[in-house]
């Protein structure tokens, strides 16, 4: 269990502590800055699920820099971000932040991935994320961080850019998956 892979279930235990925060009714008000009003509880839920979002970049860039990845990491990286993303889409979904269509979309193209990289195990390799996945996972994170800080710098000149975001990271979550999809047509189509 090397520092990466430690970092990877670091973030998935910080997901029911963001989930904690964002689902309890705290009643500790709100606060307002830049143009953005937020429960208090909803701010740490935030700061927490950036936090967790940080750990995915340190993860890959030490176990790059120290020649550290493994298979282990290429499951739990993924993993860890998928529970993440999908935790805080389905709470925006709850808390009226994000239309359920959308992260239904989101969520299947995570689903469908994650049975063709099962798919692919089982053919005995294991593949990482390309640069597409990882451009889907920032525009991910950016959306989310956006909505759940309540648009926060562009609510002020009335710019919806949390929602903007949200469907540049509905773009870049299919097209990667279609990619995904693409690139490993030959192991589904083989019909051993």
């Amino acid at each position: 269990m090397n520092i990466p892979n430690q970092i990877s279930l670091f973030r998935i235990f910080l997901i029911p502590i963001f989930m904690f925060f964002m689902l309890i009714d705290f009643n500790w008000g709100d606060v307002s800055f830049l143009g953005a009003t937020i429960p208090v509880g909803h701010l740490i839920g935030a700061i927490i699920f950036i936090i967790a979002s940080i750990t995915d970049f340190i993860d890959g860039y030490y176990a790059r820099k120290y020649n550290l990845v493994t298979n282990m990491g290429k499951f739990l990286d993924p993993l860890a971000d998928k529970l993440l993303v999908s935790a805080a889409l389905i709470i925006l979904v709850e808390k009226g932040m994000a239309p359920s269509w959308i992260v239904i979309l989101i969520i299947s193209r995570e689903f469908a991935v994650t049975g063709l990289r099962m798919i692919l195990a089982n053919e005995g390799e294991v593949v990482a994320a390309n640069q597409l996945g990882k451009i889907k996972m920032w525009t991910q994170i950016i959306a989310i961080s956006s909505l759940l800080l309540g648009n926060v710098f562009f609510e002020m000149f009335s710019i919806p850019f949390d929602t903007i975001m949200l469907y540049v990271c509905l773009f870049f979550t299919m097209w990667s998956g279609f990619d995904y999809f693409y690139l490993n047509r030959k192991v589904l189509l083989d019909s051993k």
